[in-house]
């Protein structure tokens, strides 16, 4: 226990000591801490080292503390490797371009390929942050030669933490390696992950979908991603296709007008009917954000229609996502196709048999009101809301009355 606390506080310490004395006391301190025979004392060492490592010189840093450091990366305690991996960056910031490549890269495959799932994921974490603090001279050559054989591997990991892990950073290469090097060697391993048979792992990948289309432009994305993208969006597990839903106005923003209408516009509607609430509130947003990007002409001729034909649903959920979709589209659509395509539809569903959707009604009457002008609100608006704040259900009654004091229509 007190070898620990000296341990956790010997980093700081030497910050605040003269560079003499860290080399004479300090250092031979660490060394003896490093080789504890307790792996809890060991693996505090590691993170003194960093610490150390940045008040010394090339010179002393390779005489005085790498040996302890290659040893740590070597460990037969999975903790301390894992240390080692979890503080990697750091290390390699303190230690510099030169010790980097000489010493450390060696010791990251080893982590990459580590016996412990845990460390493998921990470096695997590191992948991206290892790869751009490398000096740009030569670090396309190092990546490519030194490192991406072992991300290979690890795409194909027995673990799903370890293939999680390096997914959440994978697609962070494409901006560090360009375009070229994307395609060739990181689209099939992107392809391989949207395809895993972990949950997370497509999430993680589909959740970082903007860095690579920066890289390699939305006609290479198209053709080779895209596919596997759309049999996401039918994906087994909601939070997948949750995570395709909110990245589908930044593809349709990519793609452009035609092409979404032709690949991913029936997707977008077919979400609006899940079974899952989560997904069919997100994909309201995500027409909504749909129609600023297109505009509202395209709103009318391609979404509206498709929307409102909804209200004839036998299933009241569904019924009650129109309304949903109302409120949300309102705003982006404008006061013509508010009043002339959508109240028709949210005044004749206050005749509905279901409760939950009257008062529904009420809310999207609420808050579309605003847009509408004062005639529509008075001969059609008012009407509707009154006889609904006579409604037998208390919560109809409710939401009713709570609209017509709102739009003060009294």
């Amino acid at each position: 226990m007190v070898r620990r606390a000296a341990a956790s506080k010997l980093g700081e310490f030497a910050k605040v000591l003269e560079l003499d004395s860290v080399k004479s006391e300090i250092v031979p301190l660490f060394t003896n801490l490093a080789s504890d025979e307790q792996d809890s004392v060991r693996l505090l060492a590691v993170e003194a080292c960093v610490s150390i490592a940045q008040l010394l010189s090339a010179d002393d840093l390779e005489a005085l503390v790498m040996p302890t450091l290659r040893q740590a990366a070597e460990d037969k305690s999975w903790r301390v490797r894992y240390m080692v991996a979890d503080k990697f960056s750091e290390l390699q910031k303190a230690v510099g371009p030169k010790i980097t490549q000489n010493d450390l890269i060696p010791a990251f495959q080893n982590l990459l390929k580590d016996c412990e799932a845990e460390v493998r994921a921990a470096a695997a974490h590191k992948v991206k942050e290892l790869c751009e603090n490398l000096p740009m001279e030569g670090r396309e050559t190092i990546i490519m030669n030194q490192i991406l054989p072992y991300i290979k591997e690890l795409v194909s990991d027995t673990n799903q933490h370890v293939k999680s892990a390096l997914a959440s950073v994978i697609m962070g290469l494409s901006t560090i390696l360009g375009k070229g090097n994307t395609i060739e060697h990181l689209l099939p391993l992107f392809l391989a992950q949207l395809k895993d048979e972990c949950p997370e792992v497509r999430l993680n990948i589909i959740s970082n979908l903007d860095c690579v289309n920066e890289v390699i432009g939305i006609q290479q994305l198209s053709q080779s991603l895209l596919p596997a993208i759309v049999e996401l969006a039918e994906d087994a597990k909601w939070r997948v296709r949750l995570a395709i839903v909110e990245s589908m106005p930044l593809l349709a923003g990519q793609l452009g007008v035609e092409f979404f209408d032709e690949k991913l516009n029936s997707l977008c509607m077919a979400w609006l009917v899940d079974h899952v609430h989560a997904i069919r509130e997100a994909a309201t947003h995500n027409l909504m954000k749909l129609v600023q990007k297109f505009g509202k002409e395209w709103a009318q001729n391609t979404i509206v229609p498709k929307v409102l034909v909804m209200a004839n649903d036998p299933n009241y959920l569904h019924r009650m996502t129109t309304l949903f979709c109302i409120n949300a589209l309102s705003e982006a659509c404008g006061q013509e196709i508010t009043t002339k395509q959508m109240l028709p539809v949210v005044l004749k569903m206050a005749r509905d048999q279901v409760a939950n959707v009257r008062f529904n009604v009420a809310k999207s009457l609420q808050k579309i009101g605003p847009i509408l002008d004062t005639d529509a609100l008075q001969e059609e608006v008012k009407p509707v809301l009154q006889k609904l704040g006579q409604d037998e259900d208390m919560d109809v009654k409710y939401f009713a009355q709570e609209a017509i004091s709102v739009l003060a229509l009294t």
